[in-house]
C-alpha cells in the first residue's frame, strides 16, 4: 500500500492518525517504507521455499524477528495499536515456529 496507493488507500488506512495534507509530500518516504516491507514479505515467503529444515526455521525466525522489532518500535514511537496489529502476530508466529521443531 505504501508504495503504490499511499495517497488513496494509505489515506483511508491512516486517516485517524495523520492529517490528509501530509500524504502527498510524504509519498516518496512511504514508497521507501513499502519497499522495506516488501523485502520482509519476500524473506518470509523464501523461508517456505527452503528445503533444509534448519535453515527454513532460522530464516523464518530472522524475518519474523524483524517484523516484531519494527512492531515494538512502532508501538513506542507511533501508536500502541501497531503492537497489536504487527508485533503480536509476528511473536506468535515465532512461538509456533519454535514449537514446530
Amino acid at each position: 500500500m505504501e508504495m503504490f496507493a499511499w495517497e488513496t488507500a494509505g489515506k483511508r488506512a491512516f486517516s485517524t492518525s495523520l492529517p490528509k495534507e501530509l500524504f502527498t509530500p510524504t509519498k516518496r518516504l512511504a514508497a521507501n517504507q513499502g519497499l522495506y516491507n516488501g523485502f520482509l514479505a519476500a524473506g518470509l515467503v523464501w523461508s517456505f521455499l527452503i528445503e533444509n529444515p534448519e535453515w527454513t526455521i532460522n530464516i523464518r525466525l530472522f524475518f519474523l524477528g524483524c517484523v516484531a522489532v519494527a512492531g515494538i518500535f512502532g508501538a513506542f514511537t507511533a501508536s500502541r495499536k501497531i503492537f497489536i496489529i504487527q508485533a503480536i502476530p509476528a511473536l506468535l508466529a515465532m512461538l509456533f515456529t519454535l514449537l514446530s521443531r
